[in-house]
């Protein structure tokens, strides 16, 4: 759609700064975008093969966990796991990735696993409670990456849209004008030597 312009030698000459300018910044977009996307396919994979390993990792503690219910009563367990001795602080740091902020996540852990007297609880619950304290990072590693594909996907769609708006809106509305200046121009041109010439005949006349 051509745009509503003044069709004069100034205007054209705006127009054509403009369009550079749209088309460099178009380049600089196709390129942010295909790296995003680079970045997040690798992600993706990453995550993939994270999740399966904690996935695995917690049905591995859930079965136990659900073996103590045998083992030992709900109440001796719930007594057991009373006073957690292990504390952990999540620090939540900023980084950057193509200008994205993107959260990393910074752990302090403080204290033993290990909450309780060994006298009355069953060594499956010591099993099930080091595996949990293993899978640990990989989880909050896992909850890291997932956001930051979170964040990229949403980048990846503002940025997509930006490139489209350049490439099927603004530089081809751009480039009608363009043409449409640089005709009307032609067409005053041709007018204005056609009134020349009738005004020099009128003068060779007299």
């Amino acid at each position: 759609m051509r745009l509503n312009v003044n069709p004069t030698r100034m205007e054209l000459l705006n127009l054509k700064k403009r369009i550079k300018i749209a088309v460099r910044g178009h380049k600089l977009l196709k390129d942010k975008q295909d790296e995003l996307m680079r970045r997040f396919l690798e992600l993706i994979k990453d995550v993939k093969e994270l999740r399966l390993k904690v996935e695995k990792s917690l049905n591995d503690v859930f079965r136990k966990f659900a073996c103590l219910s045998s083992i030992m009563s709900e109440e001796s367990l719930e007594e057991a796991l009373a006073m957690p001795a292990k504390v952990i602080n999540l620090n939540i740091e900023k980084s950057h990735v193509m200008n994205l902020t993107v959260p990393k996540y910074e752990t302090k852990v403080e204290g033993d696993i290990m909450c309780y007297g060994y006298g009355d609880t069953s060594g499956d619950l010591d099993l099930a409670l080091y595996q949990l304290d293993t899978i640990l990072q990989d989880m909050i590693t896992l909850a890291q990456k997932e956001k930051t594909i979170e964040l990229l996907a949403a980048e990846i769609i503002r940025t997509r849209r930006r490139v489209n708006a350049l490439e099927y809106i603004l530089i081809p509305n751009l480039e009608e004008t363009i043409k449409y200046i640089g005709m009307r121009l032609s067409e005053m041109e041709r007018s204005n030597l056609a009134r020349l010439m009738k005004l020099k005949d009128i003068i060779r006349k007299h």
